[in-house]
């Protein structure tokens, strides 16, 4: 029998397009950010807050990672952001060959922060890098404070947990601090900002990572 390793060549050309992604950033110092999350969890919401907050001190654009439609993309541009939506058809996560392409639709002239926003999925974004500083995985405390246990690639990987929609802890069954436990476990460099986008609570511990990850692509 013989194996055909499809996987591995498959994340190998993957990486080798990601790779000409950070290049690219790097010589642009666009600061790209890789944000993923299960479907729901607000992503979106954060993106329109801090796309809408943030206006006057970066230009900013957003790649949008949907199976179908185009709603999200819509909400990102009336902020006043480039947008550019990629649908999947079905596909569970972006790979770093379709935000090339969109690329191609933006422009990346002055641009400061790249914000990719991947489609809903603990698992498969994980795997597959798009040239980005930095992965950022949102979680919600509807989910389940084990989540990071259960996903463990998905938050070993990434710089940022942003801990969504707070102002439902009163109701709901999750430990925080637990949360807290298990992603540093398995990244002790990980920076937690439990935020609600519909309160605001938090958002501001999330713009000063933001500015210091910018700062640093200059």
């Amino acid at each position: 029998m013989v194996e055909v390793p499809v996987v591995r060549n498959i994340l190998e050309a993957n990486d080798k397009v990601a790779g000409e992604l950070a290049e690219l950033y790097a010589e642009k110092k666009i600061l790209c950010l890789n944000l993923m999350s299960s479907p729901g969890s607000g992503k979106t919401s954060l993106l329109e807050k801090t796309l809408a907050d943030l206006k006057d001190e970066f230009n900013m654009a957003v790649i949008e990672g949907d199976l179908q439609t185009d709603n999200d993309a819509k909400r990102v541009a009336a902020t006043g952001a480039q947008a550019v939506q990629i649908n999947t058809e079905g596909g569970c996560h972006l790979n770093s060959s379709q935000v090339k392409e969109a690329l191609n639709h933006l422009n990346l002239e002055n641009l400061d922060i790249l914000f990719v926003e991947n489609v809903g999925n603990l698992v498969c974004p994980a795997e597959f890098a798009v040239g980005e500083d930095h992965k950022v995985t949102m979680l919600t405390v509807t989910e389940g404070d084990d989540k990071p246990e259960k996903y463990p690639l998905m938050f070993h990987i990434s710089s940022v947990m942003i801990l969504n929609k707070v102002d439902l802890l009163p109701y709901v069954d999750f430990d925080l601090d637990k949360a807290r436990a298990h992603a540093s476990k398995l990244n002790k460099d990980i920076e937690v900002f439990p935020v609600s986008c519909r309160t605001r609570e938090g958002l501001d511990d999330w713009y000063e990572w933001l500015r210091k990850a910018r700062a640093a692509k200059k």
